[in-house]
């Protein structure tokens, strides 16, 4: 029997991977799939050595690394010694599946990585071992093709899974209706990332920048996405004494209802892209982590609408550049400058055209059965 083993680290891979085996079981019912990851891929049919819950833990203590260690070689000795898969398949979480791709290439079992690391990004010398240890990258930028065939790297441009699986904008109407949102005010939605030291780092001058723009501009309201993993308590403290919504669970309904966005870096910054909305990437941090990051980086530009189209079109107000002031004159151009909002949202339309049409999980599917 043939059989295939999946590798997820976290909620959104597990998303994507889940995908993946339900395209693969439709293709050949007769397929075996196991993996690490969670409800998705569990839906999916595949049976799981374990659930990825431990491997979501953030931080560099020595109770998470030996943990990690544990696994990695738990789940190392099942693939290559009981197990026996024709292929392995990695999604995103680098520092563990890269770790792991050591192992499973010297006992000769076929690995492909979907959503590879963002070498391109920063920490390039990781290609070196993804040269090393992967058999094809199946790549979600069309950017990164040329760059891995360019170290002689087997690799297939897939497509991004965000243009098939983003759902459509909400009703702005039935949305403003059903959280109590004022329907002739504008809508600024503030996102500021899905960790606690996040929110500590960043929400008071997001706050701050939401009461100065209220105060110039009462035509203006605004939103705090919530992020599911997340206490109640943590938001509480940073906005009991402002009148911002908090909304929970929603997030793309949210992005694509609003009318300009203040987001902590990341994924989220390319939906918003997707749904053409004008928006500022702020982040910050530790002033000793921020000099590492100058260090092992790649590219000046930190957000992926920017890497796209390789200019900058969305702000980016990192570190010394998150004030107050700046991201208030940035959203009012967001809101009210005419020419600026059009030239942005412009720009952010050839996002999409630049990503393709490709429907990214059954083109991971067919190169699988493709190769085994």
């Amino acid at each position: 029997m043939t059989k295939v083993f999946i590798i997820t680290g976290d909620y959104s891979g597990d998303i994507h991977a889940g995908r993946v085996a339900e395209i693969l079981k439709q293709k050949n019912p007769e397929l075996e799939i196991e993996g690490i990851g969670g409800e998705n891929l569990k839906n999916a049919g595949v049976k799981l050595f374990t659930n990825q819950s431990k491997m979501g833990a953030v931080g560099l203590t020595p109770k998470i690394l030996i943990e990690h260690l544990t696994l990695g070689k738990r789940v190392v000795d099942y693939i290559t010694k009981d197990y026996k898969p024709d292929v392995v398949l990695l999604i995103d979480y680098g520092a563990f599946n890269l770790s792991v791709s050591k192992f499973l290439k010297r006992a000769g079992i076929k690995t492909f990585y979907y959503i590879p690391p963002q070498v391109w990004a920063s920490r390039k010398w990781r290609i070196n071992t993804i040269k090393k240890n992967i058999d094809r990258v199946l790549c979600i930028f069309p950017f990164e093709v040329d760059m891995y065939k360019s170290y002689g790297i087997e690799t297939h441009y897939c497509g991004h899974p965000l243009v098939k699986q983003l759902p459509e904008k909400a009703n702005r109407d039935e949305f403003f209706e059903k959280h109590g949102l004022d329907k002739n005010k504008k809508l600024v939605s503030i996102f500021p990332g899905s960790r606690e030291f996040e929110l500590h780092h960043l929400m008071k001058t997001f706050i701050k920048a939401g009461h100065k723009l209220k105060e110039k501009y009462p035509d203006v309201q605004f939103c705090v996405s919530h992020a599911p993993n997340l206490s109640d308590k943590v938001y509480h403290k940073y906005l009991k004494n402002t009148d911002f919504k908090v909304i929970k669970g929603e997030n793309q309904a949210l992005l694509s209802v609003s009318d300009s966005l203040i987001l902590a870096s990341g994924t989220v910054a390319l939906e918003a892209a997707l749904y053409n909305v004008p928006m500022i990437i702020a982040y910050k941090g530790p002033w000793l982590f921020y000099f590492i990051y100058l260090l092992v980086r790649c590219i000046n530009m930190v957000s992926l609408p920017n890497i796209i189209l390789g200019k900058i079109t969305v702000p980016e107000l990192i570190q010394g550049k998150l004030t107050v002031k700046n991201i208030v004159d940035e959203t009012e151009k967001n809101l009210y400058d005419t020419n600026i909002r059009e030239e942005r949202i412009n720009d952010l339309k050839e996002v999409k055209s630049k990503l393709s049409d490709m429907y990214s999980a059954e083109e991971v599917a067919n190169q699988i059965i493709e190769n085994i």
